[in-house]
């Protein structure tokens, strides 16, 4: 698991990356405790259960949105951003791997037909115009 903090402020998370290779039959926790998207990963073996549940309502305030990416087949490149919208983590997302961008700017490029992708982050979304600012794409 690769852990990116930013260069401008070294206590700020960026991201988190997961290789398909590196999950273990422990859970490992992608992210701390007090970020609003909780991901976490660990490999399961038949007859595994957990008792079923429902989360209960609470409000819970918001004030950024963060995403997670699991590429299931093909390949990304993906590029990161720090605070200050250089670029910080030029990468392939390959089949079963994990990007969790807690802060990161971000953007990505599909380099196989048929790659599949689930996305997941924080809502409500409230259009381009006032969820996005675009940045200036880096060619590193």
């Amino acid at each position: 698991m690769k852990k990116v903090y930013s260069k401008i402020n070294k206590d700020c998370l960026l991201l988190t990356l997961v290789r398909l290779t590196e999950i273990t039959d422990k859970r490992t926790d992608l992210s701390p405790e007090e970020e609003y998207l909780q991901v976490a990963t660990k490999k399961l073996t038949k007859g595994t259960s957990f008792r079923p549940h429902k989360h209960n309502k609470l409000n819970r305030n918001t004030d950024m949105t963060q995403e997670s990416w699991i590429c299931l087949s093909g390949k990304i490149r993906a590029k990161f951003y720090d605070l200050d919208d250089s670029l910080i983590l030029n990468t392939v997302l390959n089949a079963g791997d994990c990007a969790v961008s807690f802060r990161a700017g971000h953007g990505f490029e599909v380099l196989e037909d048929d790659t599949i992708l689930y996305e997941f982050k924080t809502g409500p979304y409230f259009g381009v115009e006032i969820d996005k600012t675009f940045l200036k794409e880096d060619q590193g």
